[in-house]
């Protein structure tokens, strides 16, 4: 079967850019000649290949096409483009990264390869960035699922050790006998967002799985940890981040942790840039992350 390329490259746009209106705009062509194109493509294929939803969503029968279209764009980036005009820009990479990795070690080892390729970061919870990869807007990301998503490889990074933190003041007024049931049942509690299910792992493992606390949403991890310190509550904490607080006393350990092994895993395409991505995160995750 053979397929027009350039319907491949339509579909990718519309993926990457979520409305079949703003693909329209960075391929400089109409949104009718987008539809049109996405529609012979899905006739060819026999197949539904895009939910036409807001953002659009990818089939299960889009993911072979959306993975040839990334793979002719690599080939392209890498070979083609450069012999074309040389003072092309760098190729952009779309990653999904977990807040906690964005935020602690993930940064660094994009910063050592920035001569390579430029970044289209997306923020998402470790439990969610499968759902990104799923959906095609990504080329790879960190995440806590194991299995491959369709289309991916999966390789294991290391493990995330969070720890249970209060400021002082907190501990002694609601943890007086450390982390009971009882108390977790009363404390207020801070969640970075309700996909953050860290706490409510800690507490399933101190006998609270029913527990119903008082809960403030801070959504950035900056002002999580300025929260637990102005006790706002309780919260999981990245043990990067949590030994130096509670070496200078500004939080208590309330005992016990939280591991979450994380993967990255990424399309099966051939692309240097991204396999020059992913060497620096396997790098980098080496000595920030935990072995188990």
């Amino acid at each position: 079967m053979k397929v027009d390329l350039g319907h491949l490259e339509v579909l990718l746009a519309v993926v990457e850019e979520g409305t079949f209106e703003a693909a329209a705009v960075v391929l400089r062509v109409t949104p009718s000649a987008v539809s049109q194109r996405i529609r012979a493509l899905e006739h060819q294929a026999g197949k539904v290949l895009l939910q036409r939803t807001k953002p659009v969503t990818p089939t299960d029968a889009a993911i072979p096409y959306l993975q040839a279209a990334r793979q002719i764009k690599a080939v392209v980036d890498q070979t083609l483009q450069p012999a074309l005009d040389p003072a092309a820009p760098l190729p952009s990479i779309p990653l999904a990264i977990n807040a906690d990795s964005l935020d602690t070690w993930v940064i660094e080892a994009l910063a050592s390869i920035r001569d390579i390729a430029t970044f289209h970061l997306f923020r998402e919870d470790q439990e969610h960035t499968a759902d990104l990869l799923r959906s095609g807007r990504v080329m790879a990301g960190i995440t806590s699922q194991e299995t491959a998503v369709q289309g991916c490889e999966s390789t294991r990074l290391g493990v995330m050790r969070y720890l249970a933190l209060g400021s002082p003041d907190f501990v002694a007024q609601w943890f007086p006998h450390g982390p009971t049931s009882e108390a977790l049942a009363q404390a207020p509690v801070v969640e970075f967002d309700r996909k953050d299910n860290l706490q409510r792992q800690f507490m399933e493992l101190h006998g609270a799985s029913d527990a119903r606390p008082p809960t403030n949403y801070i959504p950035t991890n900056q002002s999580f940890r300025e929260a637990i310190l102005q006790d706002l509550g309780w919260g999981m904490v990245p043990e990067l981040w949590a030994r130096p607080l509670i070496e200078s006393g500004a939080a208590v350990h309330l005992g016990g942790h939280t591991d979450v092994t994380l993967y990255w895993q990424q399309w099966k395409v051939s692309s240097l840039p991204l396999e020059t991505v992913r060497s620096a995160i396997l790098d980098a995750a080496s000595y920030s992350l935990r072995i188990s």
